[in-house]
């Protein structure tokens, strides 16, 4: 069965939630990764609960390095355990 519109799987506990309640970590055209507040930034997404597990779980599976093919800046590793 499809997923509804607007919901997107994290990346760690592979669970789908609504887009307004999971953060959004962009790589943008030019390379750069970074916390996209908005969700709607240009540039490739992955999607995580605001939850310590489910990003304890993201950085532990290296899960942003896969699905962006770049390992994840300490900036927004703070950025992340800042919004849990």
């Amino acid at each position: 069965m499809p997923n509804p519109v607007g919901t997107r799987r994290c990346a760690a506990c592979r669970e789908h939630a609504d887009r307004s309640e999971m953060l959004r970590i962009c790589r943008a055209p030019d390379g750069r990764i970074f916390l996209d507040e908005s969700g709607k930034a240009d540039g490739r997404g992955v999607w995580v609960h605001p939850t310590r597990a489910c990003v304890d779980t993201l950085i532990k599976k290296r899960a942003v390095n896969a699905a962006l093919g770049a390992p994840l800046p300490d900036e927004v590793r703070e950025q992340l355990y800042a919004k849990v």
